[in-house]
């Protein structure tokens, strides 16, 4: 384990520091691919539950290349990543490039080519070499594109610093890289998880200077952390192959950790009133409700409230709305709800006609949830512990990022463009 920890001066009071953690995504505002609380919850978000490409779409935009990235909204501009291809051969050379696109009318503000490279490492078919997504403050936005960089930029498109020098990473089976960074207080943690040596980076979010890193015996994971703050302790939480853990926010040391978890994880957590919830669902399935503030190994303690170990969700994120934990079994469009402080199901493995193939993750706004196929299909059902469909739309490209509920709109980077659909 490396740490570099800052000077006295630099850290954050708990104060402080949890201030930022509630108020860095202010309700308008979708800064981060998983909504304001980490959740997918937009709280005050009412957007459309029917719409295509007549039927409420306010605008619809070419975006070039190809990004997996979901878009993320601060007041009146929309963020996406792409990877452009400007070469032939078998793995084309790219330009990595950060869009800014007015949420009003589509038009687009300006686009930032961060770095034009080769990719050292091809990627799966259905992955492209932009797949995590930005995130802002609203003074700044940052974008990953892995081992291509990490790169700050301010709201009009100036770049403030770049990280060009980590190592390259090698993921299993030449998938490809995937996991965004997360924004807390001073600093943006950023997860690097592959069949190297696997680190997690604490990054000062103003300089670009490494404020600590740790070293992680885990194997590729495309999951992304979640930071939380809970009886005056911020933890960073984690998804990996062999555990998930969680780490001091301050200072990187391990806090706890709990086995138990499926090969190459994908799925995020979620976190709600002191617990949180992890899955996997990859060659195995696994979901655990943990109590946080623990230490140590939590196999087997009372800090571990529940599991389920069938139907889990692999690349898709849960979704926790209120008291109710949504997940998809694996990648296909079979949905569950379970009540989040039992773990007993609402409703389980209901399949949903339209959705078969799943990689965004679903999302809540103005009492409904919306499911996305790869297929280009999106289900809205009710956000109830009783299923019921409300609408079925279709869009007529595939899907493979999270839409971001915002206002009375809805925002979908689609394969080919972006979309804003809107009452």
């Amino acid at each position: 384990m490396n740490h570099r920890v800052p000077p006295c001066a630099l850290r954050l009071t708990i104060l402080f520091l949890v201030g930022c953690l509630s108020n860095t995504c202010p309700a308008d505002n979708w800064a981060h691919w998983r909504g304001p609380d980490g959740n997918a919850v937009a709280n005050d978000a009412d957007p459309p539950t029917e719409f295509n490409n007549s039927l409420n779409l306010r605008w619809k935009v070419a975006v070039p290349g190809l990004g997996s990235g979901s878009p993320i909204v601060w007041e009146d501009d929309i963020f996406v990543v792409s990877a452009i291809p400007v070469s032939e051969g078998k793995i084309p050379q790219h330009q990595f490039v950060l869009f800014c696109f007015d949420r009003e009318t589509g038009m687009e503000r300006w686009r930032r080519v961060a770095v034009e490279a080769t990719p050292h490492q091809e990627t799966h078919s259905t992955n492209g070499f932009a797949s995590a997504s930005p995130v802002t403050d609203g003074e700044h936005v940052y974008a990953s594109f892995g081992s291509r960089g990490l790169y700050c930029y301010t709201m009009n498109g100036n770049l403030v610093w770049k990280r060009n020098n980590f190592p390259p990473m090698t993921t299993r089976n030449g998938f490809g890289e995937g996991s965004s960074p997360v924004l807390a207080g001073d600093r943006l943690i950023l997860p690097w998880d592959h069949e190297g040596q696997s680190k997690l980076y604490a990054i000062n979010k103003t300089t670009g200077a490494t404020i600590w890193e740790v070293e992680r015996d885990e194997p590729t994971n495309w999951g992304t952390p979640l930071v939380i703050e809970h009886g005056g302790r911020v933890e960073i939480i984690t998804t990996g192959q062999n555990y998930a853990r969680a780490y001091d926010f301050d200072t990187g040391a391990e806090l706890w950790r709990c086995a138990g978890q499926t090969q190459r994880p994908a799925a995020s957590p979620v976190y709600r009133d002191g617990v949180v919830y992890i899955a996997s669902g990859f060659r195995g399935s696994f979901l655990g409700a943990f109590r946080v503030g623990g230490r140590g190994d939590l196999q087997g303690t009372s800090n571990v409230l529940w599991t389920i170990e069938r139907d889990t969700p692999d690349i898709a994120s849960p979704l926790l709305s209120g008291d109710r934990l949504y997940y998809y079994k694996g990648r296909a469009g079979v949905l569950t709800c379970v009540d989040a402080t039992t773990g007993k199901p609402h409703y389980s493995t209901q399949r949903i006609r339209g959705l078969d193939n799943i990689y965004a993750s679903p999302v809540a706004a103005g009492g409904h949830v919306y499911l996305s196929d790869r297929d280009g299909t999106v289900v809205v059902i009710k956000d109830s512990p009783r299923f019921e469909i409300v609408a079925t739309n279709e869009l007529g490209e595939t899907i493979d990022a999270t839409p971001a509920p915002i206002d009375n709109q809805l925002i979908i980077r689609g394969e080919k463009h972006l979309f804003n659909f809107s009452r």
